[in-house]
């Protein structure tokens, strides 16, 4: 079954898709830059991966091809 889009409710699921096509592929465990927030895998539509933190991930563009912010890194 294809991941759709939701309501930000479950953003950090692997499998969620952001409005921007980015989907969550995994948590890297890792402290991210928000406040009790952890750093996320996504992966763009054309395949690029990047971090991002697990409150922004309903926004995130990739950096690669969509002109969004550098990802964080781990």
């Amino acid at each position: 079954m294809a991941a759709k889009r939701s309501s930000r409710k479950g953003t950090t699921r692997p499998g969620y898709i952001n409005k921007h096509g980015s989907s969550v592929v995994r948590s890297t465990g890792l402290a991210g830059t928000d406040h009790g927030k952890t750093v996320y895998v996504l992966r763009c539509p054309n395949g690029h991966e990047y971090r991002s933190n697990g409150s922004d991930i309903w926004q995130r563009k990739c950096p690669s091809c969509q002109g969004g912010r550098a990802g964080l890194s781990y």
